[in-house]
């Protein structure tokens, strides 16, 4: 939790296993077969210069593009998918909805970075999984808990590198 990764090498898979409220941010260049994922806990950090910042919305989205590009990404060519920010507790209405609070945040800094968002999947009331498959036919798929799992985007396979 609150970690990230990134891969050019085919055949990885980048993983955040067990995603409730937070969210599993993917960027990926399909074109060049790069991918990046952070498993993002929190809208915002409370400090300037916490410990895990990918732990933080507004400062993993930044530290994620340029991990992304750091691994050979185009900047015009990276594209997003969103996978968690699920309701795990309930607060009997008062505004703490933090998954939703999570994925606002990821989708707002995505926006203002122009950003596309390809593939999402977040709310509801349960755990997901988000896998992305490097290589150069990038793959991500999303597994609710107690389900299967199922394709957001490309078609392919490999060995797991956890984020």
């Amino acid at each position: 939790m609150g970690e990230a990764s990134a891969s050019n090498t085919s055949g990885d898979v980048l993983a955040c296993i067990g995603l409730g409220s937070c969210i599993g941010l993917a960027l990926v260049d399909r074109g060049k077969g790069v991918a990046a994922l952070a498993h993002v806990m929190l809208p915002e950090a409370a400090q300037a210069d916490p410990p895990q910042p990918h732990k933080f919305a507004d400062l993993a989205v930044p530290a994620l593009i340029d991990l992304v590009l750091a691994h050979g990404a185009s900047r015009t060519r990276v594209e997003a998918a969103m996978v968690g920010g699920a309701a795990m507790f309930q607060f009997g209405g008062s505004g703490q909805d933090i998954g939703q609070r999570n994925a606002q945040a990821v989708a707002r800094l995505l926006d203002r970075a122009r950003i596309p968002v390809r593939a999402t999947e977040t709310g509801g009331s349960k755990g997901r999984t988000i896998r992305v498959s490097v290589g150069a036919d990038i793959s991500i798929t999303v597994r609710e808990a107690g389900g299967s799992e199922a394709q957001l985007l490309g078609t392919s396979a490999g060995k797991a590198v956890l984020a």
